[in-house]
């Protein structure tokens, strides 16, 4: 079959490598290179690096896609991040993978408000794509669960898992998936800012944990210093702190931190 892919993210790389040993690749669609690091060198996306290292025509903007020359059987998105048009949506058939248990989570980060809220399973979804964001039929859905000190990054790797075993059977015979459409409302998601980082020691300790396990690390002050809190575990009620990164210093596990603070007493928040 002739495919299409659009994604952006690091956790679509193994679906797309996937696709790309049983299929053929007549394009890849990614987000543009972005500026990184302190130095804000350009970085393509993991995506483009991959199609790259594979030697496929890689495109960073939707407008080239007017150009192709060759049709496509089907066009595959998952987490791409780009508005797509009729033009697009128009050409072929177009699918997506979304991780949510559909209409929950529509939109930008599923995962990681799934991960805040303390939900304990998500679905991942294989839809069609239509103009309305995340609004498509389901022509497939699979449960995972997600353990209570999983991080964003652990389900990422479960959903790439899963939607390999997803793909791999939808395209096997596309024609016998009956598309169903979503039922109740719908809930969105938004894109998380370093604000929403910000630890409030106020808040219960697993929403704590939630917080840090979403968004990659917490901030905070410990001791008037103000560090990065990377990785927390919740076990037993109680919150506690794995990994830890001081500002301008490496990251750390919580036990070499304590020792540099030479036996004072622990202050969050100041």
């Amino acid at each position: 079959m002739k495919l299409i892919l659009m994604g952006t993210s690091d956790f679509v790389v193994p679906v797309f490598d996937d696709l790309a040993n049983k299929h053929e690749i007549i394009g890849v669609f990614t987000r543009a290179p972005k500026p990184m690091g302190r130095k804000h060198i350009l970085t393509p996306s993991p995506v483009h690096a991959w199609a790259d290292k594979r030697g496929l025509i890689v495109h960073t903007s939707i407008k080239d896609f007017d150009s192709i020359d060759e049709k496509p059987d089907m066009i595959i998105v998952m987490s791409y991040g780009v508005i797509l048009r009729d033009n697009v949506l128009n050409a072929s058939k177009c699918v997506n993978i979304h991780p949510s248990s559909l209409p929950k989570y529509r939109g930008p980060s599923p995962i990681r408000t799934a991960l805040l809220n303390g939900d304990t399973d998500m679905d991942v979804c294989l839809m069609d794509m239509v103009a309305e964001m995340d609004a498509g039929d389901v022509y497939m859905r699979r449960n995972i669960t997600i353990d209570i000190n999983d991080r964003n990054t652990d389900i990422e790797n479960k959903v790439s898992v899963t939607a390999v075993k997803m793909l791999d059977e939808y395209l096997a015979n596309p024609e016998s998936f009956i598309a169903v459409p979503q039922m109740g409302k719908p809930t969105l998601t938004r894109k998380f800012t370093g604000d929403d980082e910000i630890i409030n020691w106020n808040n219960a300790p697993f929403q704590i944990h939630n917080q840090i396990r979403a968004l990659g690390c917490g901030r905070t002050k410990i001791n008037g210093i103000d560090v990065k809190i990377i990785e927390t575990r919740f076990e037993n009620g109680e919150l506690k702190i794995v990994k830890i990164q001081p500002a301008g210093k490496s990251a750390m596990d919580w036990k070499s931190f304590i020792n540099g603070l030479h036996g004072a007493d622990i202050k969050y928040g100041m």
